[in-house]
């Protein structure tokens, strides 16, 4: 019989987070579940007792992140699949964010995730390889009015991964930017700060919010399957898009781009370098 894997995940008392939590559980695996508030996590754990160990840690405090880390080591004597999915959302244009909501937003969805990497590659190295998942967005490729820093975060994120992934193949360990479609994680609700808004922006505002709509994404269970998969494969990608419709979206803006270079290489060919 094949040992059961141990899976580090980051932000897994809801959303994404909480339904790869599940599926590793109902894949009969152990998971070490990361969070601010392990509160939502209580029933989960009598469930699987034994095998679900909730973890209370703040990814931005990388002190913090790297004792949390040996503690997950600890509790099953390895980490196969670590994923790196804690994060929120930063509302509002560019110009109405504070300094300390920038700093903020960014010490949890992007250094975050650096510190969680730092800590747990020499687990990882030791052992001889494991995974890293880095969940970013699909959106990753460029910024979009009202959530830019979002945006710049996971950017940040999908560089930082392709980066990380060049480096540590070599010991074993594979490294995928998880690049999620839209679901319904409360990611625009619970996991949102909001600037204060200028009224300079008002028509833009209003004109984003009729483009996002009241529609509610596909729930985060459906979306855990392909990392369940993702995590089994001997060679898996640096990047993979999670979502159907996402695909489309990404194709289509990747195509948007180079229609826009086309449009002006003449321009860019003045220059020789």
């Amino acid at each position: 019989m094949t040992e059961s894997r141990v899976w580090f995940i980051t932000g897994a008392s809801r959303g994404l987070g909480r339904a790869f939590t599940e599926a590793a559980l109902a894949a009969g695996d152990r998971v070490v579940a990361a969070a601010r508030d392990v509160g939502p996590l209580k029933e989960l754990t009598e469930e699987h007792p034994g095998r679900l160990v909730p973890l209370s840690l703040d990814v931005a405090d990388r002190r913090g992140v790297f004792a949390g880390v040996e503690r997950a080591a600890a509790a099953f004597g390895r980490l196969d699949v670590v994923v790196n999915n804690a994060g929120g959302m930063l509302y509002g244009m560019v110009e109405e964010a504070t300094e300390e909501q920038i700093r903020a937003h960014l010490d949890v969805n992007f250094f975050g995730a650096v510190w969680v990497a730092q800590a747990v590659l020499p687990h990882l190295r030791a052992q001889g390889g494991g995974r890293l998942l880095q969940v970013t967005s699909m959106g990753s490729g460029g910024g979009m009015a009202t959530v830019g820093f979002y945006c710049a975060g996971k950017a940040a994120l999908d560089a930082f991964g392709e980066a990380l992934a060049m480096e540590v193949e070599g010991f074993g360990i594979k490294v995928t930017n998880v690049q999620m479609g839209g679901y319904h994680t409360g990611l625009f609700t619970v996991g949102t700060t909001t600037t204060e808004p200028l009224a300079q922006y008002r028509s833009l505002r209003t004109e984003m919010a009729a483009m996002w709509g009241d529609a509610v994404g596909p729930e985060p269970e459906t979306a855990a399957p392909v990392v369940m998969e993702l995590a089994a494969l001997p060679d898996p990608p640096r990047r993979l898009v999670v979502g159907s419709q996402s695909f489309d979206h990404v194709l289509a803006m990747g195509r948007a781009r180079e229609d826009l270079y086309r449009s002006w290489e003449q321009l860019s060919r003045i220059a020789p370098g």
